[in-house]
Order: C-alpha cells, then structure tokens, then sequence
C-alpha cells in the first residue's frame, strides 16, 4: 500500500489549533482539526472513518468554509489506494 506523504500546512496547523481551542467550535470541527494536527509533523495518513466524515463535511451546507478547510486538509493527507 502506498504511503501519503503530505503534511498539514502551518497555516492549517495553526488554523486546526484556534479550532481545539475555540469553546464554541463544533463537535465535527475539533475532530476535523485534532486529525489535521496530527499529521502535522508526523507520517500518518488520514483514516478511512475520518475521510468519511471529511467527505460529508464537504458535501454538506451547514458548516462554515473553516470547517470544510480542515476537512479539505484531512482529505488530502488520506491513502490514496484506499479511494481506489
């Protein structure tokens, strides 16, 4: 299986850190980020259980462009053979 080498971004970085420490940030919005964070300075890759939620945060009206951001960040990071 092929690895995804990309790493979340400084400025999504730091954006996925004010989310973490935003009280009123949603429930999707603080996964979205601490999965963004995670792959910030490491080799993992995305999980097919959040490229779902991801996918559906994208597809979705209610969130704000921050949210749909990170789950574009998170997205990006996940394996590409899995999608195949």
């Amino acid at each position: 299986m092929s690895k995804n080498t990309k790493k979340t971004s400084d400025k999504m970085a730091t954006l996925a850190a004010e989310t973490l420490n935003n009280p009123s940030a949603s429930a999707i919005a603080r996964s979205l980020a601490a999965s963004a964070l995670a792959q910030s300075s490491t080799d993992k890759q995305t999980s097919a259980q959040m490229e779902e939620k991801a996918g559906k945060t994208l597809q979705s009206d209610q969130y704000s462009e921050q949210t749909k951001a990170l789950a574009a960040s998170v997205l990006s990071q996940s394996n590409k053979e899995r999608g195949s």
